[in-house]
């Protein structure tokens, strides 16, 4: 049977580790790269992605000097030459190298910790450090974001997306940290109007972070910031429209003025379903909106799914977004309704569907789902 994709596998593996290793060897001569190469493969394979990172960081302390300014000095020579900085997007790094954020962490947040920022800001231009400055942000909260609103000013874009992305409140696989929602916002406000996308792309995924806790705090800076002018137009739309995505499909009002929807715009709607549709086949629905020409419209539908138990479930998905016409506007949808997915267990009955526009519900039908044949 052929093996699927392994991430792991191909973040972390052989050829990895020994390149890691030549770059060691190279920065201190007595590092021995055979034996730190078998040391890491002996218990590599059996571990998932994040535990790889964290063994390689623990081999590496105990082969490297024991002193952190020794320690410091070995990385810095051991790294290759930072990310290219005529880029301004997709230029992530090199996994091999985020144990070297877990090494810092292990060797320097209770020796050095003002030495290990300055290392961390070193290695983040050769990857992202975004996990490693965490456990910072958690033992000295004051002086590792006085460091990253510095950062906020760094000539690498890679320093800058630090500042915002390893403070996001819910930074995937990231730590959790202590601070409160508006700790961050010095940081969001100077990195809003940042130049590359890489970093603006961090600073609408950060304040999304913040507006599944507090909506009306993260409708706040996108409106402080358009009174600013200090991003381009395009951008800052591009910026509110990924940082309110959550609230968009929650139908939250504020931010759906703030993308140009009205919420309490008069549109007609007249939704029909296409018969009962079975498990495996595809839910066809259509609509036809009426309403002023000209008027922007955000149109959604909402399926609200029966669950095993007799429980219910709804989902948001997206279906256009558009201007209505003098004479209207006419959608159609194809709904595949899989039987087989993994992650969502379809069971026959009566289910709802809700056409939404602009975030309020304007049309409502019913179909059933008939078990796959």
């Amino acid at each position: 049977m052929a093996q699927g994709f392994s991430l792991k596998d191909q973040l972390f593996n052989r050829e990895k580790v020994r390149y890691l290793a030549g770059l060691f060897h190279q920065a201190m001569p007595d590092f021995e790269p055979d034996v730190f190469e078998a040391r890491v493969m002996s218990e590599l394979p059996a571990l998932e992605l994040k535990a790889r990172i964290s063994w390689i960081a623990e081999v590496l302390s105990g082969t490297l000097p024991a002193d952190f300014a020794e320690l410091d000095q070995v990385i810095r020579r051991a790294l290759p030459p930072p990310l290219d900085p005529s880029l301004s997007d997709d230029d992530f790094g090199d996994f091999i190298f985020a144990p070297l954020g877990e090494l810092v962490v292990l060797r320097g947040l209770p020796a050095a910790p003002a030495a290990s920022l300055d290392l961390l800001e070193a290695l983040t231009q050769r990857f992202s450090m975004e996990w490693a400055i965490r456990p910072f942000l958690n033992h000295a909260p004051g002086e590792t974001l006085a460091r990253m609103e510095q950062w906020t000013e760094h000539s690498s874009y890679h320093v800058r997306r630090l500042a915002s992305e390893g403070s996001r409140p819910r930074l995937p696989w990231g730590q959790a940290v202590g601070l409160s929602l508006t700790d961050t916002l010095p940081i969001l406000d100077r990195l809003h109007a940042d130049p590359t996308r890489y970093v603006t792309r961090s600073v609408a995924n950060h304040l999304n972070d913040i507006s599944k806790k507090d909506p009306d705090l993260a409708c706040q800076r996108i409106t402080a910031w358009r009174a600013q002018e200090q991003q381009t137009a395009k951008e800052l739309d591009w910026i509110a429209s990924h940082a309110l995505r959550g609230l968009i499909k929650a139908g939250h009002p504020d931010a759906m003025r703030l993308l140009g929807y009205d919420p309490e715009a008069e549109v007609a709607a007249e939704l029909r379903i296409d018969g009962p549709v079975r498990i495996g086949e595809a839910l066809r629905f259509s609509c036809d909106l009426q309403g002023q020409a000209g008027q922007p419209v955000l149109v959604d539908y909402r399926i609200t799914f029966l669950r095993p138990g007799g429980k219910s479930s709804a989902k948001v998905f997206k279906l256009k977004q558009a201007q209505l016409k003098a004479q209207g506007l006419s959608l159609e949808k194809r709904h595949a309704l899989k039987g087989n997915a993994t992650t969502f267990t379809l069971v026959p009955g009566l289910h709802h569907l809700e056409l939404m526009i602009n975030g309020r519900v304007a049309a409502t039908a019913e179909f059933e789902l008939l078990p796959e044949g």
